[in-house]
């Protein structure tokens, strides 16, 4: 390469920096993203800051640097390991029940023609629009109350004795709860999806014989995939937040029978006042929530290469 070729490459190179940077486009979108970073990154630098000191608001005058003292102290707390395994019951149980009843009542509905569909259609997504805090009311008065509840009520019909679920059953309640707020989330998705499967395929797979069970595992279920992976990862990143339903309902306990890591942040953070230790608790779940994350990417962007 000669010197005249090399220069021009330079001055070419230097026109289009200048050209970028004089683009009017660039200086409407800084604005945008100065405020973006600015909004992520002031919040994380102060949660680093203050899971690095001992920080409690009962004695805000000791700001003593304690470097990884907190994140000790966090994961060997004796509700640490209580709430990571009740996070994980918890956003596994609320997925398999999204996902297979999602599954089959998306069928259902696409399967068959009657009456009010429509109607059906609104009353099994209209959960996923009531706030959190409000289920959970309904759930902890109307249904599993121990005198006045629902199931209260059927269970002295058939003469047997009322239980107190919340009490008794704490993670089990909260994971229904739960999962009756995301389940029509999956079922919107994936009903929307069940209207792109080919109606080809399926009356030629009628034509050679196979029945509705052959047509819902070949055709179907290969067919929800994608959407199937969609759901998994959206509500894994937003179960693994839960809060407002634990701290109407049982306040994580009895115990730690119903803590999960949001709720054990929360009360590190609001009940205790360690700042300190609620910062450390807070990044160890974004650790977490980001791993998870990756990992559903990771399947959802495999699934899709292996489809296409």
């Amino acid at each position: 390469m000669n010197t005249s070729t090399a220069k021009a490459r330079v001055e070419a190179s230097d026109a289009s920096g200048k050209s970028r940077l004089s683009n009017p486009g660039w200086f409407l979108v800084t604005p945008s993203v100065a405020l973006l970073l600015l909004w992520m990154i002031v919040p994380l630098g102060m949660t680093v800051y203050f899971s690095l000191i001992r920080y409690n608001l009962l004695y805000p005058g000791e700001n003593e640097f304690v470097g990884l003292e907190n994140f000790s102290f966090f994961i060997t707390d004796a509700g640490f390991m209580p709430g990571a395994t009740n996070t994980l019951l918890l956003v596994g149980s609320v997925l398999l029940i999204s996902v297979v009843f999602g599954v089959l009542i998306a069928a259902l509905l696409e399967a068959s023609e009657f009456f009010g569909r429509g109607i059906v259609r609104v009353m099994l997504i209209s959960p996923f629009f009531i706030m959190p805090t409000v289920g959970a009311l309904i759930f902890k008065n109307l249904i599993f109350h121990p005198v006045s509840g629902i199931l209260a009520a059927l269970w002295k019909f058939f003469g047997a004795e009322p239980v107190d679920w919340l009490a008794h059953y704490p993670l089990f309640s909260i994971i229904i709860i739960v999962s009756w707020q995301w389940l029509p989330f999956a079922i919107l998705l994936l009903m929307t999806a069940m209207q792109s499967l080919d109606q080809e395929q399926k009356e030629a797979a009628r034509l050679d014989g196979a029945g509705a069970l052959a047509i819902f595992w070949h055709l179907t279920l290969p067919h929800l995939a994608r959407p199937i992976a969609v759901v998994v990862m959206i509500e894994t990143i937003f179960l693994l937040s839960v809060f407002a339903e634990i701290f109407t309902t049982t306040n994580g306990g009895p115990g730690f029978a119903s803590t999960n890591l949001a709720y054990l942040i929360y009360n590190q953070a609001l009940v205790q006042f360690d700042v300190g230790m609620a910062s450390a608790g807070g990044l160890i779940a974004v650790v977490i929530a980001n791993i998870a994350a990756i990992i559903l990417v990771r399947m959802i962007g495999k699934n899709l290469t292996d489809k296409n």
